[in-house]
């Protein structure tokens, strides 16, 4: 297999247990490129890179973005559950590329909106029409939580870094309370994401239990499939939490950034629950706010379910460097 020299750019999406890459022309991942490797069966990124390089017939690419799951500051990233530090220096050396970006795993998501093929988009709250450049909002549930808006400027689009997902879970009345302070037992600090998350869906599980005098551990995945086949009442239970929990973050994020431009859910766990936030609660959480209830109503929420969206963002965002 051989690609031209300096016409493709190298985009890849670093998650805590796999890194996804592929080749990307413009903003369009190019078909039959993605590629995926287990982190666990290599030192560092630059190793997985040349490995991705070596098995695209020496690639060599005109320009990479990785995107990853954890903080980036000064141009390093280091990912919150895997033990790899990246700059842009490893990155240019591993790639040989001319023009290197690093971004958090949901900034990419943010420069991707936009970007995303419709069919992939799923409604879950109508808004009114969306004037050109109206702020967004993108919200990651997966691993983690993170949500981060989205803004279209002359000079192009900024989606600033945040960590939202270790700010305080809110309380609304008792039951979250209790919530809170089984999570605290647990965690230390009841934070969004020990609740909005793959392992908070757990935790909300095994709360339920303590409730009920009737412990049990059950997966999140495992919570999804009983919640889909009803199987299990404590499951619906659980995500019916999970789901009110989320329409109240979101809802509460929404009143900070204003998003006009409406708001994403993106992610892992949010594909998977997406079928049932209708009927879970989301729509009466998110717009639970007293005299700003009416208000809320300016507000659309879809979930993406592209699976590749992060590498899409990273595309467009080198797309956007070049053009400055």
């Amino acid at each position: 297999m051989g690609h031209p020299k300096n016409t493709y750019a190298l985009v890849a999406d670093i998650g805590g247990t796999n890194t996804r890459v592929a080749l990307a022309s413009g903003r369009q991942i190019v078909d039959g490129t993605i590629r995926r490797y287990r982190n666990v069966d290599y030192p560092g990124l630059e190793s997985v890179l040349r490995q991705y390089i070596a098995d695209e017939g020496g690639v060599d690419p005109v320009a990479a973005c990785v995107a990853v799951a954890g903080p980036v500051h000064d141009g390093t990233a280091t990912l919150t559950n895997l033990d790899w530090t990246i700059d842009k220096d490893t990155l240019r050396r591993a790639t040989n590329a001319e023009t290197v970006a690093i971004l958090n795993d949901l900034q990419a998501q943010g420069h991707a909106l936009g970007y995303i093929d419709p069919g992939n988009i799923r409604s879950i709250l109508p808004g009114p029409a969306i004037r050109p450049n109206a702020a967004r909002l993108v919200v990651g549930i997966g691993t983690g939580f993170n949500a981060a808006p989205v803004f279209d400027l002359e000079q192009g689009r900024i989606v600033p870094p945040s960590e939202c997902g270790h700010a305080n879970l809110p309380i609304r009345n008792e039951m979250e309370l209790r919530l809170c302070q089984f999570v605290s037992t647990a965690h230390g600090f009841p934070a969004v994401e020990d609740v909005l998350s793959g392992r908070g869906l757990e935790r909300v599980y095994a709360f339920l239990g303590q409730e009920a005098d009737d412990p049990q551990d059950a997966s999140a995945q495992d919570i999804m499939t009983a919640c889909s086949s009803g199987t299990d009442p404590r499951a619906v239970d659980a995500a019916k939490l999970f789901t009110q929990i989320l329409g109240t973050v979101c809802g509460n994020l929404s009143l900070i950034q204003l998003p006009f431009g409406g708001v994403s859910l993106v992610g892992g766990v949010a594909r998977a629950i997406a079928p049932h936030l209708s009927d879970f609660g989301f729509a009466d959480a998110f717009r639970d706010k007293g005299r700003f209830a009416g208000f809320m109503g300016n507000f659309a929420v879809d979930v993406i379910e592209d699976d590749y969206a992060a590498l899409t963002g990273s595309a467009a965002h080198l797309v956007a460097l070049a053009d400055t």
